[in-house]
């Protein structure tokens, strides 16, 4: 009994640490556009990262993307850049950086920032045709980010 108690407490501290270590969207450090520190200190999953890719109320990365690994996806998307090779042509901090905030690399992109709440211009709320009173949630937390990165990082040539 005083195993599963011990057991517990551990389990009950690494995920309050892991929740602590979540770094907010105001917080996070650019470094010319690459973001080095990982958003949340726990490793991505690159099936769920691949999810939230292909789920339209998610990241939907696939309706802009081409993915060559990905056959299965109706109506991929050929207005961005294919991400085939995308471990190849950049690293894990600039992929994080590209999906954090795009613009912070790319100044022209269309591409939308998703992990960002403050500093945008005209924003919405919701279908109401009224501007928010606070700031905006983040499209994707922090962990479907790590996700989404883990995954891109199995694209290469």
């Amino acid at each position: 009994m005083t195993r599963k108690i011990a057991l517990a407490a551990v389990a009950s501290l690494a995920a309050t640490w892991a929740l602590a270590a979540e770094v907010a969207p105001t917080e996070v450090m650019f470094e010319g556009g690459a973001v080095a520190a990982s958003l949340t200190g726990v490793p991505g999953d690159p099936e769920a990262g691949a999810k939230v890719m292909t789920t339209a109320s998610l990241g939907n990365c696939v309706a802009c993307h081409l993915i060559e690994a990905m056959p299965a996806v109706q109506f991929p998307g050929t207005i961005a850049p294919a991400l085939d090779g995308a471990a190849d042509r950049w690293t894990e901090a600039e992929l994080r950086g590209l999906l954090v905030n795009a613009k912070m690399t790319f100044d022209a992109t269309f591409m939308p920032a998703f992990y960002k709440t403050e500093g945008f211009i005209r924003p919405g709320d919701g279908y109401t045709g009224k501007a928010p009173e606070s700031d905006l949630p983040p499209i994707l937390s922090a962990q479907q980010i790590e996700n989404i990165v883990a995954y891109l990082l199995t694209l290469r040539d």
